[in-house]
């Protein structure tokens, strides 16, 4: 018969021990019962900011069961409106040419993503990377898009072919909330490679 394999040592879990010493029971970490007073305030801030982890976790799983097709509607098209904005970044704007000062580089405040075919004329196009490029905000909100002046240079950009295309009828299309999920999860993804690319 084998005997049974005896514990190895182990330094003592108490920073002002760390004396080694051979576990008497499975998942001891401290020498004595003094140790283990001694670092019972640390153990219990560590339990509870794992127990504060585990609550934000779940309601964060909690909201998002609670969001509307709508929300996840704004939050995809938020991803994707950053990715434009930093994929465009070093671009003039679509419709007026105007380039970002330093001060509007450090805030981002004058640049939105502008599309050329509105998501209310064609919501089937509101995600499509061609249909949305950097525009100032004046050109955007102000101008209600300056369309004319942004097909001007639209064409010069992508295409005569491709803006065709935008300007062409589309399938009707009704996302699912899955994916929305996955378009929103994409684009935060290419967002995150070209702010490291940029890096």
């Amino acid at each position: 018969m084998l005997a049974s394999k005896q514990p190895k040592a182990k330094n003592c879990k108490n920073p002002d021990c760390r004396d080694s010493f051979v576990p008497q029971r499975l998942g001891q970490s401290v020498c004595s019962p003094k140790c283990g007073l001694a670092i019972k305030d640390v153990n219990q801030e560590r339990a509870r900011k794992s127990l504060a982890q585990v609550e934000r976790s779940e309601i964060k799983v909690r909201k998002e069961k609670l969001k509307s097709r709508a929300d996840h509607l704004r939050e995809a098209q938020a991803a994707v409106n950053e990715y434009v904005r930093l994929r465009d970044a070093h671009l003039p704007c679509i419709s007026c040419d105007s380039t970002p000062n330093d001060n509007d580089l450090m805030t981002g405040s004058r640049w939105d993503a502008g599309h050329y075919r509105s998501v209310g004329a064609c919501p089937e196009l509101r995600f499509e990377p061609l249909n949305i490029h950097r525009q100032c905000v004046k050109c955007n909100r102000n101008l209600s898009g300056n369309a004319v002046e942004y097909r001007i240079r639209l064409v010069l950009r992508i295409g005569a072919e491709k803006v065709a295309w935008i300007e062409g009828p589309h399938e009707a299309r009704k996302y699912s909330v899955d994916e929305i999920k996955a378009i929103k999860a994409s684009y935060r993804e290419k967002t995150r490679e070209l702010k490291r690319a940029a890096a």
